[in-house]
């Protein structure tokens, strides 16, 4: 019976192990997670054993002459897994969640990326899957197949060593980070913990939570979000609230623009001459910070119209489509303007079309608006000189007065540009996506350059305010050795969060170039909405909203990562560290402890507004309000 149950067991054992070893070889050459110490290191290794051992441990229970073909099945699935997860870390420095791999619709646009992203070492990753099918035809394991049924007896014993694995390894995880699946907004730390696999098995409980929320909630649940925000509140800048009244509104979004490409040269040539120049004629914030998950450039939408935080899982555009918002576009439609999106992409993609709609946008002007052909495009689709060209065309028949975004498209991995419009050499390093960026960057920075000049000769210039922001970062920590090389410097966790910077100014015609402003102070883009409304001189008072009006004087500099880091004036925290922001040095203990509930508090709020859809309790709290101050103005 002995020799009977090792015979049976061989197979499973085999297939776990080359599954094991694999999952750790990706760990450390296709991740990078950082171990600290002997510990972390052990929990690593060992934390793929017990998912492993559950799932394949299912064989016992199955017929035993479909028991192997269930194993290499298996294998296949996790394999499938874990390498969908190596190619979204190479461009995103992250795992995938639930949400995300609901985001089909956009898996055709990007179809560039992922070619790029896939490596031909990847086909490495079915060598188990080959050995195991080689081995299921050798008469040894083909002979197992006619072996007994696994008894309930070993069966039992089994699932008992695999419970004693998992514990031991939540064990170990919890003694390093106390609390980890409770107060964890950091999903490498939760693959460094309990495995990749027992991550997305984590992840599908947190979305059916997520979904529980919304149908749980009611409007008592906005009580202590409602007191937090109000007691947050800044008056808006007096000297400059409704400076820029009833003008024109035109957001444009410099798709994967740093800020540590501007004021730089590359071979003596500089890399964003026409920015540079319109820095110093705008409100220009140096320490401006993405603050942008998963969702990348729809979370960077979502922020600048509603100053909610994005969710630390997918993104809103696609988890959250049919909530309630108070986005910019609506509260200015009851200011009389008319509002649209100009982007030269299909309108599914991030589920735009609908969510425009759920902001109450106007018009969304699409690919099928412009003439996207061949010749004029690259990489994404239309090139940003042509798109701006096209788009000021269109502008010109939009009703006054506007708000609407521009969302560029040239600057986007995996940064591709033909011979004829690059108007600045490569980089030279290991890196071919940070070589291939100050290319994208420059010809990015010629567009803006037309954008302005067609907006003069079409007489849209001198009524209109224009805001340009990075949305979100281009160069991933993966590229860290050639990024140290181009700036000179180590890249450490400091650094790093440092690198999150992105260009953000306001340029007014006739008001900041007469009187430009530099301004050094920590901000977000949560607070975008906030400071454009404070300029058009909006009351944003009973709007539910994180961000502060930037030109506020008592304004706390203060931003917040999606992933629990936070900068201030004085300090940046990140990855459960304090550092001074102007030395780099590791601060005083406790110098953080202030902020870090703050900052925890802030996403907790935001995300419960978003995932139990409060602002419809919200709207209606107004709206009554609204009604008692009609009746009682009838009243007297």
């Amino acid at each position: 019976m002995r020799k009977k149950s090792v015979s049976t067991f061989a197979f499973t054992m085999i297939a776990t192990v080359l599954m094991w070893i694999k999952t750790y070889v990706v760990y450390k050459t296709s991740f990078n997670i950082k171990i600290e110490n002997f510990t972390q290191e052990i929990i690593l290794f060992i934390n793929p054993l017990s998912f492993l051992l559950l799932v394949f441990g299912i064989g016992l229970f199955l017929k035993e002459k479909n028991r192997n073909r269930y194993i290499i099945g298996a294998s296949m699935a996790i394999t499938f897994i874990l390498l969908a997860n190596m190619i979204f870390y190479r461009f995103f420095t992250d795992f995938l969640t639930i949400p995300v791999l609901f985001q089909t619709s956009n898996m055709g646009d990007l179809g560039s990326s992922i070619t790029e992203l896939f490596q031909p070492v990847d086909l490495l990753m079915l060598v188990d899957i080959i050995i195991l099918m080689w081995l299921s035809r050798k008469p040894y394991f083909r002979k197992q197949a006619s072996e007994a049924r696994t008894t309930a007896k070993v069966r039992t014993a089994y699932y008992l060593l695999v419970a004693a694995v998992f514990f031991f390894n939540l064990g170990l995880a919890e003694t390093e980070r106390p609390q980890l699946l409770t107060r964890s907004f950091d999903r490498e730390m939760l693959v460094k913990n309990i495995s990749v696999y027992n991550f997305h098995i984590y992840d599908g409980i947190i979305q059916s939570k997520t979904t529980a929320q919304r149908a749980l909630a009611d409007s008592n649940s906005l009580t202590d979000i409602e007191n937090y925000v109000n007691a947050n509140r800044k008056e808006p800048a007096g000297d400059l609230f409704g400076i820029a009244k009833n003008r024109n509104v035109i957001v444009v979004t410099l798709e994967s623009l740093q800020s540590f490409v501007m004021n730089e040269e590359l071979n003596g040539q500089e890399i964003t001459p026409f920015l540079n120049q319109l820095a110093r004629e705008s409100y220009n914030f140096e320490n401006f910070y993405h603050q942008t998950g998963q969702g990348k450039t729809a979370d960077s939408e979502f922020l600048v119209d509603n100053s909610l935080y994005p969710l630390s899982r997918g993104a809103v555009f696609f988890t959250n489509a049919n909530n309630e918002f108070m986005a910019t576009p609506e509260v200015l439609k009851e200011e009389g303007y008319y509002s649209a999106v100009f982007h030269a992409n299909n309108k599914s993609f991030w589920n735009r079309d609908i969510m425009y709609q759920a902001f109450a946008y106007d018009r969304f002007f699409d690919i099928r608006d412009y003439d996207v052909n061949p010749e004029n495009s690259v990489g994404w689709g239309l090139k940003d000189i042509e798109f701006f060209e096209q788009t000021v065309e269109h502008l010109k028949n939009v009703p006054q007065p506007f708000y609407t975004r521009m969302i560029t498209l040239t600057n986007h991995f995996p940064f591709e540009l033909g011979e004829e419009d690059k108007m600045i050499e490569e980089f030279d390093s290991n890196s071919r996506t940070l070589n291939r960026y100050f290319p994208t960057v420059r010809y990015l920075d010629e567009s803006i350059k037309v954008l302005f000049e067609k907006l003069k000769e079409e007489g849209l210039y001198d009524n209109s305010m224009i805001l340009l922001y990075g949305d979100h970062y281009g160069i991933s920590e993966n590229h860290n050795g050639a990024m140290s090389q181009f700036l000179g410097k180590e890249i450490t966790p400091f650094e790093s969060t440092q690198l999150q910077r992105v260009p953000f100014m306001i340029h007014i015609p006739g008001v900041t170039d007469n009187n430009p402003r530099n301004i050094e102070e920590v901000a977000g883009q949560i607070d975008m909405k906030p400071t454009l409304m404070h300029l058009l001189g909006i009351d944003t008072r009973e709007h539910l909203q994180f961000g502060h009006d930037l030109f506020a004087e008592k304004r706390l500099p203060f931003a917040v990562l999606r992933d629990g880091s936070f900068i201030t004036d004085e300090l940046i925290y990140t990855g459960g560290a304090c550092f001074v922001k102007e030395s780099g040095e590791p601060a005083e203990e406790g110098s953080c402890e202030p902020y870090i509930e703050k900052a925890k508090q802030e996403l907790d709020y935001s995300d419960k507004i978003v995932n139990g859809d409060l602002l419809r309790f919200y709207h209606e709290q107004l709206d009554g309000l609204d009604q008692a101050e009609e009746i009682q103005t009838g009243k007297k």
